[in-house]
């Protein structure tokens, strides 16, 4: 692994306690262009650890608060009359970043949630009939509150598949917390003293190093065993799509370089597919009633497919 790279997991790690897998997939799928639904009880430092890697990184950040009058000129920017100068002048919106936190997505309109999203697939916005392209690192973290339900507006599944993970953001272990608390009360590791550890030109140089890691034919195949196993299954009413054996393929290559490896193994995979497919299916009614878990038959069915030797 890139010793910057390695540097800044390390402090990421130091400073965010009892996430350690979330971190690195969190920065698996920033390092692959993907994007990251968050979802966590209020208070589990879900906006923290993206303010944290946004830090670290070196590159912009923007946060929008998603609200039920949030208009999607809002987020993208419009158009505006300067009398001063009599003309039209565009002002761009907070989505013209390296980074940004969608926090509680849920909250707001389809309508503004398809703006946001739309962005994140074409890596470009409209403006009045103008384009404008967004930075070459461009990666949309969103949350989401998985115990209110009242006033919300979920996501569609098919708005759901443009996110390459969905991460579940739970609480520490009790020293871990406890250590947590410890910091906060000493102001230990404060989000303004965060040093920059990786510049933008690096983080895309390490870009293109994950894009020419070896993936075998074989490996290919267990990754669309995988994700065809979904399709198949009875205890799932809608299957994984092409998109997620594509997420499942650049995040395991990911996972890979930060393993310092050079080529993708089939527990890279695994450790991937849970994140990449548990909001990408849908459980069958039957299962639902008996309150099964989506992550539990994830689970089984990646044991089902045989691993490569």
């Amino acid at each position: 692994m890139n010793k910057q790279l390695q540097a800044l997991l390390d402090s990421y790690e130091e400073r965010i306690l009892g996430q350690g897998t979330n971190l690195r997939l969190l920065l698996c799928a920033v390092l692959t262009g993907g994007h990251v639904l968050l979802e966590g009880v209020p208070g589990t430092g879900k906006t923290k650890i993206v303010r944290t890697l946004a830090g670290l990184l070196g590159g912009d950040f923007s946060r929008i608060q998603f609200t039920p009058d949030l208009l999607p000129s809002d987020i993208t920017g419009s158009m505006i009359y300067n009398m001063k100068e009599g003309s039209f002048q565009t002002l761009k919106g907070p989505i013209f970043t390296n980074i940004l936190l969608a926090d509680e997505i849920n909250r707001t309109p389809a309508k503004t949630q398809a703006a946001l999203l739309e962005a994140m697939e074409e890596k470009q916005v409209t403006i009045q009939g103008d384009t404008y392209r967004l930075p070459d690192v461009f990666f949309v973290v969103a949350t989401q509150n998985p115990i209110e339900f009242e006033g919300t507006y979920p996501l569609p599944e098919a708005q759901q598949d443009r996110f390459l993970f969905k991460l579940a953001i739970g609480f520490p272990a009790f020293e871990e917390e406890k250590q947590v608390l410890k910091n906060d009360l000493h102001h230990v590791f404060a989000v303004e003293d965060i040093r920059t550890l990786l510049d933008l030109e690096m983080f895309i140089f390490i870009r293109n190093e994950i894009a020419a890691i070896t993936v075998e034919d074989k490996v290919l195949d267990y990754m669309m065993q995988i994700v065809r196993k979904t399709r198949e299954s009875d205890y799932i009413r809608y299957g994984a799509s092409t998109r997620a054996a594509i997420s499942i393929g650049k995040a395991a290559r990911a996972w890979a370089y930060l393993s310092s490896r050079q080529y993708v193994t089939p527990d890279d995979v695994k450790m991937v597919a849970k994140p990449a497919l548990r909001h990408r299916i849908q459980l069958a009614p039957h299962m639902e009633l008996e309150g099964a878990a989506v992550d539990q038959i994830i689970e089984e069915l990646v044991g089902s497919v045989p691993v490569p030797r």
